[in-house]
């Protein structure tokens, strides 16, 4: 079982095996916050700080017979005490969230959360309910203000969802255009109905554009940087010079977005084709704007 399932349900476990999901994700940001080294990370989302691992590895568990959702809750069934199974410093910051937190209502808990991370209150859609409006203010202090237009890239290797979407929502990011030739992927978040779903989640419009992709076969003997020099050398002569009504429409995106971001799987970009795509729409007559990689 994954290490990050057990913290689960040992939080379950500790607050009398169940808790509303509100109360979940927020005890688990809390809890999160004070690890050395989180196992989940947040996005602010429709009702404060929310984890899609999180949510997902339970939805997981349910099938495993682990916990079970009863209407608003996550109950745990699985008898095993988890809590042994901690590592001692994760068994430490879950006897102070129970301390801390324990006989605290969902409203009490949003804000907690809210004020004492206004950020993951940004998108939220109840924040009016549980905030005063200068507290609201505050809130509205933490989302990024950018005036400049800029064409973003973007790989998602070895970060995690939530990680992702925040390096897009603190670049100010309006619009995600994904240009893997196959957006299936193994990792969890980045396949494209999930994609697409998280990032409207949070705000942030989505577009798949698959001829501006690269054939996965092709990508299947790349052991050194020559060889990925080959490649893109193949790619800007038999696809981006045949593919120009799509460049122009990803500049007519920038320009009505104004903040929109290419996106594929390499965290490196020489390794990646949106570097050499990105660098092509830059040489369309009236792109004026600044390109940066992320």
């Amino acid at each position: 079982m994954y290490y990050r399932r057990k913290i689960l349900l040992s939080l379950l476990q500790v607050f009398d095996n169940k808790l509303e999901k509100i109360s979940l994700q927020k005890l688990l940001m809390l809890f999160s916050e004070l690890q050395t080294k989180p196992d989940f990370h947040f996005v602010p989302y429709k009702l404060g700080c929310f984890s899609f691992q999180a949510n997902a590895d339970l939805c997981t568990m349910v099938k495993y017979r682990q916990v079970a959702q009863e209407g608003k809750s996550w109950q745990k069934i699985d008898p095993a005490d988890y809590v042994a199974e901690l590592k001692e410093a994760d068994r430490k910051v879950l006897r102070t969230i129970k301390n801390l937190y324990a006989g605290k209502s969902k409203d009490e808990l949003l804000r907690i959360t809210y004020t004492r991370f206004p950020y993951f209150a940004l998108n939220s859609t109840i924040a009016h309910e549980v905030l005063s409006e200068a507290e609201i203010e505050i809130v509205l202090t933490t989302r990024p203000k950018f005036n400049n237009s800029v064409l973003f890239t973007i790989g998602y290797e070895g970060v995690s969802l939530e990680e992702y979407l925040n390096k897009l929502i603190t670049n100010g990011i309006t619009m995600l255009c994904d240009v893997r030739k196959n957006s299936l992927s193994m990792k969890y978040g980045f396949s494209k109905s999930q994609l697409k779903n998280a990032c409207e989640g949070v705000g942030i419009k989505y577009e798949h554009i698959p001829d501006l992709g690269i054939e996965s076969d092709k990508r299947q003997e790349l052991h050194s940087q020559s060889d990925y020099d080959v490649l893109f050398r193949q790619y800007r002569n038999e696809i981006l010079a045949n593919t120009l009504p799509q460049q122009e429409y990803i500049l007519g995106l920038l320009k009505t977005n104004k903040r929109i971001a290419l996106t594929c799987f390499e965290a490196n970009i020489c390794q990646c084709h949106r570097k050499h795509l990105a660098e092509a729409i830059t040489k369309i007559p009236g792109f004026n704007y600044e390109l940066r990689h992320i």
